[in-house]
């Protein structure tokens, strides 16, 4: 059986912040589950990332309907950890599911629609073997569905029980003011926005969002913080590693490395340096420093990346 290290909330370890104006407090590194945790990927594996996060005082796991690959075994694999190690510790845990991306087949598997989002939630929480989630997002904008079904959805879901709090992913600015007004009338306060920053693509701050969360109590929690590997300093050397995502071509390509953008990355990694952090550490502190901003959202492939990664937090 699986026991939780003791010193995973010891001072000097994890650091915690307030999610904007609510009582709920986010560690400020938090565990993403999109890629590394699917049925492709060995379980074993994934169970040494899950323990090491949470020992230390990674308390936070983020998942959403459509991760894996396949679709649906990421919660599959959490629900097989759930049962093996974290049901003891359920309560430390503050677990987060989203659905608006494709998951099934046909007219009702995808973007916005009440009947979508929580027949999506039902089959989460069947993978993941749990009764409700912590939080559950709208993972992205449905321009097509009106806003007030989508949002009436979510309401519905924290009435139901089936999750404690609720969120948005990369929505508008002017769509955020609106769920923001709705939800609050309503008496299920909007706690956190999920947005893509990092210091290659700075977008929710040029549209105002981190600034109307931070105005208006809302979290904010940065996704592909290392931009999908291109601030860990692996493409310093102008190459293309093998086995990398920019080999694979998935979410980067080669044509990606212009000279304009490694002059960048060489400037931020001696800047690094000369504080003795490497390029990946300081990318992430560089996010935390940023107002309104709750926790960052990191992917490892193994502890020895993840322990790296913490480093930002001290």
């Amino acid at each position: 059986m699986y026991t939780a290290a003791d010193s995973r909330y010891d001072e000097g370890g994890m650091k915690f912040r307030r999610c904007g104006h609510s009582g709920v407090l986010l560690p400020q590194v938090s565990l993403g589950f999109w890629h590394n945790f699917g049925s492709v990927d060995p379980y074993e594996r994934s169970r040494e990332i899950v323990r090491f996060a949470f020992d230390h005082g990674i308390t936070h796991m983020d998942l959403a309907n459509n991760y894996g690959p396949v679709y649906g075994s990421a919660e599959e694999t959490f629900g097989r950890l759930i049962d093996d190690d974290l049901r003891p510790y359920r309560d430390e845990l503050f677990i987060a599911t989203k659905a608006g991306y494709d998951m099934w087949p046909g007219p009702y598997g995808n973007w916005g629609s009440r009947k979508y989002l929580i027949a999506s939630l039902e089959q989460s929480l069947r993978r993941m073997h749990l009764d409700y989630v912590d939080l559950f997002y709208s993972h992205r904008y449905d321009p097509a569905t009106p806003l007030e079904e989508t949002l009436q959805a979510l309401v519905d879901i924290v009435r139901q029980g089936k999750a404690l709090y609720v969120g948005i992913s990369r929505w508008p600015l002017e769509a955020t003011r609106f769920a923001h007004d709705y939800l609050k009338q309503r008496d299920v306060p909007l706690l956190i926005y999920q947005g893509r920053l990092n210091m290659l693509d700075r977008e929710p701050q040029e549209q105002g969002i981190i600034d109307f969360c931070a105005d208006h109590g809302i979290g904010f929690i940065s996704f592909s913080p290392l931009a999908q590997g291109l601030l860990t300093g692996r493409y310093l050397g102008g190459d293309v590693p093998s086995g990398s995502r920019m080999s694979k071509e998935t979410f980067l390509r080669p044509d990606m490395l212009t000279p304009e953008l490694l002059s960048r990355l060489r400037q931020w990694n001696a800047d690094a340096q000369q504080q003795g952090r490497t390029l990946a550490e300081h990318a992430l502190r560089w996010i935390l420093q940023q107002r309104g901003v709750t926790s960052v959202l990191v992917g490892a492939s193994s502890t020895r990346q993840l322990s790296e990664n913490l480093r930002c937090v001290n």
